[in-house]
């Protein structure tokens, strides 16, 4: 006669590893930590970027409207202080809206900048209860190291385990990293976090439909919001004292592999240290998805060519697009494209616009563009095709590349040489050439928001490295606020 044992199990090593290394590990590659700081100045500009969309401002404030919390988190760009929770959303949904931020891809894809959500909302709730309370705030190195090991857990789980395969969002990620590094903010015990990572899996996940045809919609922008968020109010419940799911992955039946996986376990392929954040690719040029970022590169390149040579987008009559399969499965798109988030994920649209108008901006998904006929048009024209050198140095770990060409035929039968792009800007093979970029955008982000005086006073705080570590971080979030 079979029965189900209730022997009460060791905790899979999937949460104790992240627990561990959350913990003890330290962090001294020079390298991450500066790209860190990088990282950190990036992901806020395209947070106040996306202040100025209203489709994304009616999602923020509190609850109910009005409230103000005491020692509560503020949302840079805005007069909000919020509990740590709604903090979190908040500073998510700015921070994901235009799809803008950092990113990583792999098996899985994702932003691992997401997670600042979380972490800035319970670091700046800590620092301003800590002075409260006669306490010392915390610093802002604390959050870059929060923000390092985010990346880190995110991205090595990404490696070698899709989660778009079986249908849920890399959103799942975000959720999971936030929980374990706000975790260790607020000060959890080892098995108080193991409790909390547990319950970021026995959570339900989100399905990946709002990212694709035909249900694209505006959830894939606040999305990476709500998970951050929900990580902060499952690590605040694990503080309490509530119990945690210790075989939550492998339980037969009802764990999370057999669930949600397939029955898979998950593959690594490394350790955790500090690769991932040394390794993030950047969204300098263009807010478009990133399998996209070197095709919209070489729709540049062939617009002024275009434009040499007294030719226009008019004058095309087909355009080969040779790219890597996950561009294929994810952005290749024919039919009609019904809001911004369907056409940021669409790499037609995003080499249309380029080779009409010689710019790709977060306005040019508006319907007030994406009414132009010369889009649908030339969209119509465009054939992807797979390269599978492409693919695999996309999934080869020494390189990592995000490759894209296009070769464009003219109505009178001439082919222009096929323009390559490899490598995006925002690589770290073109690190040197990206950060200055980077810091523009980051500067012309603080012009969207504040005044002059404001913006010097955040500028002569932040571009320093050595400065900006040494900032309270309320006093961070106190200069980005409205």
């Amino acid at each position: 006669m079979s029965y189900i044992s209730n022997q009460r199990p060791q905790p899979d090593q999937v949460l104790t590893d992240i627990a561990d290394y959350v913990l003890k590990y330290e962090i001294t590659n020079d390298l991450a930590w500066k790209t860190a700081h990088y990282c950190l100045l990036d992901t806020i500009g395209c947070g106040l970027e996306a202040l100025t969309y209203p489709a994304c401002t009616k999602l923020l404030g509190p609850v109910v409207k009005g409230t103000i919390v005491p020692n509560g988190a503020k949302v840079p760009g805005t007069p909000y202080q919020l509990d740590p929770v709604q903090a979190a959303f908040n500073i998510g949904a700015i921070i994901r809206w235009l799809d803008f931020n950092d990113t990583w891809l792999a098996a899985e894809w994702g932003h691992p900048s997401d997670n600042l959500g979380g972490i800035l909302a319970t670091a700046d709730w800590l620092s301003r209860t800590h002075i409260a309370e006669g306490k010392a705030p915390l610093k802002m190195k604390q959050v870059l190291e929060a923000m390092i090991m985010a990346h880190e857990i995110q991205g090595v789980i990404a490696l070698e385990n899709s989660f778009n395969k079986v249908g849920l969002d890399h959103v799942l990620l975000v959720k999971l990293a936030s929980t374990a590094v706000v975790g260790k903010l607020i000060g959890l015990s080892r098995d108080e976090l193991v409790n909390a990572i547990s319950l970021a899996f026995v959570d339900g996940q989100s399905l990946r439909t709002y990212r694709h045809a035909p249900n694209t919609g505006s959830r894939k922008s606040w999305a990476a919001g709500d998970a951050t968020s929900r990580a902060v109010r499952l690590a605040l419940i694990a503080q309490t004292g509530e119990m945690g799911y210790p075989s939550v992955l492998t339980a037969r039946t009802w764990g999370f592999y057999d669930v949600s996986f397939k029955g898979n376990e998950f593959r690594f392929q490394r350790d955790y240290g500090s690769y991932v954040m040394e390794n993030v690719l950047f969204k300098i040029s263009f807010p478009a998805e990133f399998h996209s970022q070197t095709a919209v590169e070489a729709a540049m390149t062939l617009h002024h060519r275009l434009k040499e040579s007294g030719k226009t987008a008019e004058d095309i009559r087909k355009i080969t697009i040779r790219t890597h399969e996950a561009a294929i499965r994810i952005i290749d798109k024919k039919g009609p494209l019904n809001n911004p988030a369907d056409r940021d994920h669409c790499i037609q649209y995003m080499v249309a616009v380029p080779l009409i108008y010689g710019r790709l901006t977060a306005a040019d998904y508006e319907d007030r563009i994406a009414a132009d006929p010369r889009i649908d048009i030339l969209r119509d024209t465009m054939e992807c095709v797979e390269d599978p050198r492409f693919t695999k140095d996309y999934h080869d770990p020494e390189k990592r590349s995000i490759a894209n060409a296009l070769t464009v035929t003219l109505n009178d039968g001439t082919v222009l040489d096929e323009v390559i792009v490899e490598y995006p800007i925002g690589h770290k093979r073109r690190r040197e050439e990206g950060i200055p970029e980077l810091i523009k955008k980051y500067k012309i982000n603080l012009a969207r928001i504040f005044s002059e005086k404001q913006q010097r006073t955040v500028l002569e705080n932040t571009l320093e490295y050595d400065r900006l570590i040494q900032l309270d971080v309320n006093r961070f979030v106190d200069m980005l606020a409205l």
